[in-house]
């Protein structure tokens, strides 16, 4: 029988003015009916190019296509070759043979439509039926991907939505016209460990259910250890790697498949420094298979093993007591609040001097809202803030802008919080000018590039802007810049979530040395419970706007009281299927 998908030694370029810029290099690959095939690899790999090549979505010019084929066969008896198909033709085949699920779902629902109107407005253009019938089969898909109250749903927005809810609707038109094959294309990297479980688990339930043929595009192999058959292992637009995935879990061949296997977080001891691809990539050549561990990098030159400050309980940086951040949910005709959305409901607890606390639980649950409160970029309803002694609600808003040189945030979009308009080096620069803790010119100048060195940056890209840089690389900036102040107290926002796991095994790195060099305080917040075990010393787990559990990193880890904190561990991604 024909294959579903085959795609045979297709390129693609960008060209940019004059320049041809190669993003596929000549891969060749097949997907069967009721197959989940894993695409994984880092940003800037291809993985997406290679999806969006598939549905012919890439903009052309300034996408151009010098060799390849993809063809696509729904019955395994005929096939049709999908990059060479008239527009007409191909219009046919998207939405209804092959559908996409995106990474971001809200830039993908249109958010002046009903998420009801927009799915039913799929069926009637490709199944040909009236709005009654179109609208009950939406409220049955609803249904089928567990949305709560499908027929409230259908009558919402999107932003009226939670990220988890938002992704069920684009899974829900994805399957409105029963697919023979779906491209995820990371649609679940902004998602909780717990909500990244459920929409895996209701993929691979529809799959099994329909017999159709996934691709699944990844830059994290722990999840591909949890859905896929194959996995396909892609670096710099090439294929580098093909087997399936217990073969590619056990007997990793390529250097940059042994990186991405061993970098994730939790497969190490705390403080134990992470490998990283670059590790694997550097190994001899003439290195004999058998002598070393899969899995083993090349260690000659990693440093030693990072030991954080144990905490010392008589030494108390923080302390937050009896807080509670609320927002107004319903007003009276007068403007008077009538209800409360309770973010932060009478949160107490310690920060000690030297550890990293870290602060986990799914979106929603008030780690990032309180985090803004203790440092007073939200203001709190009630209750206390004690730092060094000095409780930041009894202060003025002009002591307060002095002390927040020792207190520092770390956000989690490092993009949206450098200014697009100036450069890097005046971005670092900028809170020692308004601090004025360098007068001179020449002298915070070199302040920036011995920061950029002290973050594994050049002191020469201190001219660039933003965009010239990588996601990683941002956020190495933001790092900086937070250091610039020489703080006491940093707040990491989710500053490693949306990061390849390469990149942010060396962000992590990066803030463990740090942290051991200039002996600063961490609340580390964080949804993925194995990264918040790497790098904490304790633990917090909030629900709702509450506590659900605080203690020692490795008693909350291997040893939680909570059902809610099994239900976050239960839920990390691994290799349990392995």
């Amino acid at each position: 029988m024909i294959p579903l998908l085959s795609v045979q030694n297709l390129s693609v370029d960008f060209k940019v003015e004059s320049v041809i810029i190669p993003a596929i290099k000549n891969i060749s690959f097949e997907v069967e009916r009721g197959e989940i095939v894993a695409v994984v690899g880092e940003s800037g790999s291809g993985k997406s190019v290679t999806a969006l090549s598939i549905l012919k979505l890439l903009p052309s010019p300034p996408a151009i296509y010098p060799a390849g084929k993809i063809f696509f066969s729904p019955d395994g008896t005929t096939e049709v070759e999908l990059l060479h198909l008239p527009v007409k033709q191909m219009r046919s085949i998207r939405g209804k043979e092959i559908s996409i699920i995106f990474q971001e779902p809200m830039t993908s629902l249109n958010p002046v439509f009903t998420c009801g109107h927009q799915v039913q407005e799929t069926i009637m253009l490709h199944e040909k039926c009236g709005v009654k019938e179109a609208r009950e089969r939406t409220i049955a898909l609803f249904e089928k991907v567990k949305l709560p109250s499908p027929s409230s749903i259908y009558e919402r927005y999107p932003h009226q939505l939670s990220g988890g809810q938002k992704q069920r609707v684009m899974i829900a038109m994805a399957m409105s016209c029963n697919p023979s094959f779906l491209i995820c294309d990371e649609p679940t990297t902004a998602l909780d460990v717990t909500v990244q479980k459920t929409i895996l688990e209701l993929i691979k339930e529809l799959q099994l259910e329909t017999g159709m043929g996934v691709l699944f595009i990844t830059h994290d192999l722990g999840l591909v250890a949890e859905i896929a058959d194959r996995c396909i292992v892609m670096l710099k637009g090439e294929i580098v790697e093909q087997a399936t995935t217990k073969e590619l879990f056990e007997r990793a061949k390529h250097p940059y498949t042994k990186g991405l296997l061993a970098c994730r977080p939790v497969l190490h001891e705390k403080g134990e420094p992470l490998p990283t691809v670059a590790d694997f990539m550097e190994e001899p050549h003439n290195s004999q298979p058998g002598i070393q561990n899969s899995l083993t990098p090349n260690t000659s030159s990693k440093p030693e093993k990072l030991t954080s400050v144990m905490a010392n309980e008589c030494e108390t940086l923080l302390t937050v007591k009896d807080l509670s951040v609320w927002f107004p949910s319903r007003k009276s005709f007068f403007g008077k609040a009538r209800d409360y959305i309770k973010a932060v409901d009478e949160v107490s607890f310690d920060v000690y001097k030297g550890e990293t606390l870290g602060l986990v639980g799914e979106s929603g649950c008030g780690k990032t809202t309180l985090g803004r409160a203790i440092l007073r970029l939200i203001e709190p309803t009630h209750g206390s803030i004690v730092f060094n002694g000095i409780d930041l609600l009894r202060i003025s808003r002009e002591k307060l802008r002095l002390l927040r040189k020792d207190i520092q945030l770390v956000f989690q979009d490092p993009y949206s919080s450098l200014n697009p308009r100036i450069t890097i080096g005046e971005a670092i620069a900028e809170p020692l000018s308004i601090h004025h803790l360098e007068k001179s010119k020449t002298k915070r100048r070199a302040l920036v590039g011995d920061l950029l060195e002290k973050v594994n940056l050049n002191q020469e890209m201190m001219n660039r802007y933003p965009h010239e840089f990588s996601g990683g690389q941002r956020q190495r900036i933001v790092i900086a810049r937070a250091l610039a102040m020489n703080p006491s107290f940093v707040v990491f926002d989710e500053s490693v979530s949306a990061l390849d796991v390469s990149v942010q095994a060396q962000v992590l790195n990066l803030i463990s040395e740090l942290k051991n060099e200039l002996g600063f305080t961490v609340i580390f917040i964080s949804h993925d419970l194995s990264v918040v075990h790497y790098v904490s010393d304790r633990i917090m787990v909030m629900r709702q706007g509450k506590i659900e559990e605080i203690g020692e990193a490795g008693q909350v880890y291997h040893r939680p009281n909570s059902p809610y904190t099994k239900k976050l561990i239960s839920s990390i991604p691994g290799v349990r299927k392995i």
